[in-house]
């Protein structure tokens, strides 16, 4: 759990432009890269080169993971590639901020975020 943690924390907190150049093909990719970035392959070719090394980086620890971490690793770098640019950065903003909370005080505020969106959910 805590090597998916890892490679969560890397993947949101590196940028994602994809208005950018890509330097290295799907093609060249290894099986086991691909399998790992599957989610954004209609993206590979208009990263740059920073962000398809970032990625790289990240799909090292793929292979070492559990089915369980693989199947979450999938699915919120499926989510993320959905994201907007600024609906990313808004993650970021928020990550760094909860990175800031103590903690022994983040539980609690794990929970208030839950209540809130909750509570929106129900048209409040």
């Amino acid at each position: 759990m805590i090597k998916a943690a890892v490679v969560i924390v890397l993947l949101f907190l590196s940028p994602i432009n994809l208005a950018t150049a890509a330097t290295q093909t799907w093609s060249s990719l290894s099986s086991s890269q691909k399998v790992a970035l599957a989610p954004i392959r209609g993206q590979w070719q208009s990263l740059s080169d920073a962000q398809q090394q970032s990625f790289l980086k990240v799909s090292k620890f793929f292979p070492d993971l559990n089915k369980a971490e693989k199947r979450r690793f999938l699915s919120r770098l499926k989510a993320w590639s959905k994201l907007t640019p600024q609906q990313r950065q808004a993650a970021r903003d928020t990550y760094r901020a909860f990175s800031q909370v103590p903690e022994d005080k983040r539980e609690q505020v794990r929970q208030m975020v839950k209540e809130e969106q909750m509570g929106k959910g129900n048209g409040r």
